[in-house]
């Protein structure tokens, strides 16, 4: 066991024993260490002003991502290279080749927001040589404008793409050995515990001494990517005490693919399972593109939009509708639940005092199965839903002889709709069916009215949806894969 958190920051190692179990990088980055490129904007990981590299040791290699300062806290940048907008230029001030296309094509108008822009498209330069214009929009996603500049960012991005000199002036393709090399001196294993002013920080070392902190600390708040509790602290001001941190648990960031679907680690983030999930499950891809903007899909897990419970929360419908199981551990041993059986009200889980959530297992839709997912939300990218339906169809020739339908965003857990199932299980598939089941939506849900959509809309949408799903999964297969692109 060990006092202290190690990480180095741009090119200085750091070692803090005086740590904040809910301080934020932005907060250090910019009051600790008068590093101000980095800017505050939302403080709730929207708006992308903030963002800035971090490197982490993951498959037997350093990766850097993007992500948000505002809400990243300073524990669980433990082993990792924190990368900030000053790490770019050349020692001499010549500008990084980003920067310099950020000129060249007049990308920068006010400028507040440049930073943060710089370091998405760094984060996209480092990992894909020649990106499209999808993949350089899709890099841009959390980042916003109130300029309106975006064309010219995206011509930067086009430009910088075609120029890309010797490794040894871009300072992480420079330093990378040397780099890893550190990180891995500081994966040790150890168990990390900070108190300050009577809260207290833990860093598990491993699942096993995670399992054995909560079995101790049960009402402990336990802190995978923050994209959902570091708004507990910017925005509603909350004392968290302890926090555990456990995005570096390598045990729980594993993805492995059976026979009969895939096994996410708790840990694994959206980013991560991305490939994965579009490779075997496409539909799920898909939605995963539209979750946030690419920092909270780096650390945002799938493991914690599940163990937070939120009745919005973009995933559980569609892990509901394919039947997906989750599996609880605690220091006593482990439990398989189905994941619709998790949710129980409001704010309340099936996770009894020391759980937390290992892994999820997530079947594979068969060949004899039509399944579907779709988003309603104001804006395309990077909005939370106003209601969000997974519908997973199996047809005996021309009857429905199975259905699963899930929402989020309806009720006050994500829900089945098993009136609405009743209403077609047996029936023809036809346009008359799905017709007639439309009013059994009012038995399922009693949806609330808020900013993101009144309850009539909802109820409405919903109905919609089962429609849309309808025309789809009749449609031919030349018909499926337009409507896929037209998603995509």
């Amino acid at each position: 066991m060990t006092d202290c958190i190690r990480f180095i920051l741009n090119g200085k190692d750091v070692a803090l024993r005086d740590v904040d179990p809910t301080a934020t990088l932005l907060d250090f980055l910019r009051l600790d260490r008068r590093l101000t490129g980095t800017k505050e904007g939302c403080a709730e990981g929207d708006c992308g002003a903030c963002t800035v590299l971090v490197g982490r040791l993951r498959d037997g290699g350093l990766r850097y991502e993007t992500v948000n300062a505002c809400i990243r806290f300073m524990g669980s940048l433990h082993a990792t290279h924190v990368v900030t907008v000053e790490h770019l230029a050349a020692h001499d001030g010549t500008l990084h080749p980003v920067q310099q296309a950020m000129v060249d094509c007049h990308g920068s108008q006010c400028g507040f927001c440049t930073p943060g822009f710089v370091m998405s498209l760094y984060g996209l330069w480092l990992s894909n040589e020649n990106p499209s214009r999808a993949e350089i929009e899709k890099a841009l996603q959390g980042n916003l404008c109130r300029c309106t500049g975006y064309e010219p960012i995206v011509k930067a991005a086009e430009l910088v793409s075609r120029t890309r000199p010797s490794a040894l002036f871009d300072p992480l393709e420079r330093d990378r050995t040397a780099i890893s090399a550190k990180l891995w001196e500081l994966k040790t294993g150890e168990t990390i515990v900070i108190e300050k002013a009577g809260r207290r920080l833990i860093v598990p070392g491993t699942v096993a001494a995670l399992a054995d902190v909560l079995a101790a600390e049960p009402s402990a708040t336990v802190v995978a990517g923050a994209t959902d509790v570091g708004l507990w602290v910017t925005k509603q001001m909350r004392d968290l005490d302890p926090v555990v941190f456990i995005n570096h648990l390598d045990e729980l960031q594993a993805i492995e693919t059976g026979p009969d679907g895939i096994t996410l680690g708790a840990g694994v983030t959206y980013e991560h399972a991305s490939a994965r999930l579009r490779a075997e499950i496409p539909a799920i891809g898909r939605l995963i593109d539209r979750i946030g903007g690419q920092q909270v899909r780096n650390v945002g897990t799938i493991g914690g939009n599940i163990a937070n419970g939120s009745p919005i929360g973009d995933m559980p419908p569609a892990l509901i509708a394919l039947g997906a199981t989750i599996t609880l551990r605690s220091a006593s041993g482990k439990r398989v639940r189905p994941l619709e059986d998790y949710f129980i009200a409001y704010g309340k889980q099936d996770r009894r005092p020391g759980e937390f959530v290992e892994s999820i297992f997530v079947p594979r839709p068969r060949d004899d199965q039509h399944f579907a997912v779709y988003k309603v939300s104001k804006r395309r990218d990077e909005d939370i839903s106003a209601l969000c339906g997974a519908f997973l169809l199996t047809r005996d020739e021309d009857k429905v002889s199975d259905i699963r339908i899930a929402f989020g965003g309806m009720a006050a857990t994500p829900k089945r709709a098993t009136a609405v199932e009743a209403a077609l299980r047996g029936k023809p598939w036809t346009e008359a069916t799905i017709t007639a089941a439309r009013p059994a939506f009012d038995d399922d849900y009693t949806p609330l009215t808020d900013w993101r959509a009144s309850a009539e809309y909802r109820q409405l949408a919903a109905k919609n949806l089962l429609t849309r799903f309808f025309l789809e999964a009749s449609g031919t297969p030349q018909e499926l894969k337009r409507f896929a692109e037209e998603e995509a």
